[in-house]
């Protein structure tokens, strides 16, 4: 999951860069096709939702860690 989020991430925020840019690729035309508003709803959901989904990631992955398996007791 953190590999989706970070990829939300990076995409959403290299669209807005590339949008102050003038450099918008094919693959983000389509957003622009609803108009303006639109398409900077859609560019800063996606770095919201990826990065709510790479820190909350990051907090399972803490706490599956600190969970410790137990073991089997033995008896001396």
């Amino acid at each position: 999951m953190k590999r989706i989020g970070s990829s939300f991430l990076i995409f959403g925020l290299a669209a807005i860069v590339l949008n102050f840019l003038d450099l918008v690729p094919r693959r983000v035309r389509w957003i622009y096709a609803w108009g303006e508003t639109t398409a900077w709803i859609i560019m800063i959901s996606l770095v919201v939702v990826g990065a709510l989904i790479t820190l909350a990631s990051k907090k399972q992955n803490q706490s599956d860690l600190s969970v410790q398996p137990q073991g089997k007791e033995t008896k001396a």
